[in-house]
């Protein structure tokens, strides 16, 4: 079975004491990928650690240069997927499953200004509450659960 590594952030900056967290939607595909709200997060590049892919794929997914990653905060989410981006109708179902393990780091910004890349349509800044409903997958919302008790307990 292929497998895929990613890795990225689950980046927040602080508003009145508050961490409020940075939300990308991914668009809907021509292929028929459905949209969802998620972290920023990619492939981890040969040679690169992956801390280091962390840090590229927020510069490049939201145009974010001041990040500091928080040290002692590392999550896997790890999940299957079919790899049939392009694919339709019998070969789209029987598209090869795909093992992906994404490792998420905690990172800091104070910057607000958000320039998306072209596989996103949207962003917002929320607080913990709203981004819980915001989110896509039960995964997402179980890794912010552990970023936010993370956050509150070991402020900068």
């Amino acid at each position: 079975m292929p497998r895929e590594k990613s890795a990225g952030s689950i980046i927040y900056r602080l508003e009145n004491g508050l961490p409020i967290y940075l939300l990308l939607h991914y668009a809907p595909s021509e292929s028929g990928k459905r949209g969802h709200w998620g972290f920023a997060k990619g492939h981890v590049e040969e040679g690169e650690t992956e801390e280091e892919t962390a840090k590229r794929e927020v510069a490049e997914e939201t145009g974010i240069k001041d990040l500091k990653i928080m040290p002692g905060f590392k999550e896997i989410e790890k999940y299957f997927f079919r790899r049939s981006y392009g694919l339709k109708g019998e070969a789209r179902e029987k598209a090869p499953w795909v093992f992906k393990l994404v490792v998420f780091f905690v990172a800091e910004t104070r910057q607000e200004e958000i320039k998306i890349s072209d596989e996103h349509s949207g962003f917002l800044w929320l607080t913990y509450e709203e981004s819980l409903k915001k989110l896509s997958f039960k995964n997402a919302r179980e890794i912010l659960k552990k970023a936010n008790e993370f956050i509150t307990k070991n402020p900068l």
